[in-house]
């Protein structure tokens, strides 16, 4: 893959990412829901931390939830360099088609995602009780690298309780799929189900000569 289609697909993505988020921001209050199938609803929620709204401050007690969100986000931005760097690489390199595809979607969610965090706080006003508005006249809810991933996709294709026979969690509540995701997660997880299906496609072993 060449390095242009590489970054058309990289703005495709990007676009449908961002476009659904703007769209929901701007349409719903949070927490607001539309259902789409019985299986399949629109649920607007915020995410200020890491996967499944896992703070690092959950982690790491002793900082407080700004520092946590401050270094969640720095980190994740040095990583999206990272992930860059590699996929130009493999693209320059002419390595595995497979590997390039994988970095490019793994680049590309983790880059909309990012731009919430960085961007959205300054961009929207909160979405509490009102439905958002882009660039308010009195300002964000938010500086500057402390915005929050906007997630919409809810798919609880089923719920009830496990059966008893079933060690541990037999009897107890079960709903699959519960988490609420977007685009961009869906892009990330393309891209390392790629890398681990395809994982001997992606790094091939070069012959060495004796």
């Amino acid at each position: 893959m060449s390095l242009k289609k590489a970054s058309i697909l990289i703005i495709v993505i990007l676009l449908l990412d961002q476009l659904s988020k703007i769209y929901v921001k701007t349409h719903f209050q949070l927490q607001e829901s539309l259902t789409v199938f019985s299986w399949f609803k629109i649920y607007f929620v915020e995410n200020d931390g890491m996967a499944w709204g896992t703070k690092l401050s959950d982690i790491i007690p002793f900082i407080s939830d700004k520092t946590a969100k401050l270094s969640l986000t720095l980190f994740r931005i040095v990583a999206i360099f990272g992930i860059g760097y590699w996929l130009f690489n493999a693209v320059k390199r002419q390595q595995s088609q497979v590997l390039v595809v994988a970095l490019v979607f793994i680049f590309a969610g983790a880059l909309g995602n990012i731009i919430d965090s960085v961007f959205y706080g300054i961009s929207f006003n909160d979405s509490y009780g009102q439905v958002a508005q882009f660039l308010p006249k009195e300002g964000g809810y938010e500086r500057v690298f402390f915005g929050n991933v906007v997630d919409m996709l809810y798919m609880p294709i089923w719920e009830g309780n496990l059966p008893e026979w079933m060690p541990y969690f037999g009897g107890r509540y079960f709903m699959f799929f519960e988490p609420v995701f977007n685009i961009a997660d869906i892009a990330i997880s393309i891209g390392f189900v790629i890398l681990i299906l395809f994982n001997k496609k992606a790094f091939p072993k070069t012959d060495k000569n004796p």
